[in-house]
């Protein structure tokens, strides 16, 4: 089972790697990893699962956080279920993934982003598109397109963002780090 300390810390500069294009057929050991974070994704989000093995709970996973220098990540939102044992998830996995479309108007997480690889609290506001379109393949190598809103559509960039080596906090502004908060709406 992947825990919390198996996931890299933003002082790691692999982070900071632009990751490669991923070829089809996958291999054994990246289907593995998507599973991997699949799994962790999915139990972090289990209060009771989250608790027993101290997990912290996240939305989205890049394989750049496992030390993996892929073009892939990992989305588990969950749909429904405050018992435990009756939670549902939407899982998409996204390879070799790209914006194909986004929103004019751009949003900002209210209580500001956060990051499995980030163990710290960061102030500031973090623009992201409200909404956006996205082209990647699944695991079987089909191309795949899933527009996204709101908070799905910041996990998405959240995660597109690792695979360019690019952190969330790299968009906030060390000077003023609510800038254009304005202009933006708080979600």
């Amino acid at each position: 089972m992947l825990l919390t300390s198996d996931i890299l810390d933003e002082k790691d500069p692999i982070l900071r790697t632009v990751s490669e294009e991923v070829t089809f057929p996958l291999t054994k050991e990246d289907k593995e990893t998507m599973n991997t974070m699949i799994e962790y994704l999915r139990n972090s989000q289990i209060p009771k699962i989250s608790e027993e093995y101290n997990l912290r709970p996240g939305w989205g996973m890049s394989a750049i956080q496992l030390g993996v220098p892929k073009r892939y990540f990992v989305v588990v939102s969950e749909l429904t279920g405050p018992d435990d044992e009756k939670k549902e998830f939407e899982t998409y996995v996204m390879i070799n993934p790209r914006i194909i479309s986004n929103s004019v108007e751009q949003i900002y997480v209210d209580e500001g982003e956060g990051c499995l690889s980030v163990n710290r609290p960061v102030e500031g506001i973090v623009p992201r598109y409200a909404r956006v379109t996205m082209e990647a393949y699944d695991m079987e190598g089909r191309k795949i397109h899933v527009r996204a809103r709101e908070d799905l559509a910041i996990c998405f960039q959240h995660e597109l963002d690792h695979l360019n080596g690019i952190l969330f906090v790299d968009h906030i502004d060390p000077k003023n780090p609510y800038k254009g908060k304005d202009q933006m709406r708080g979600i």
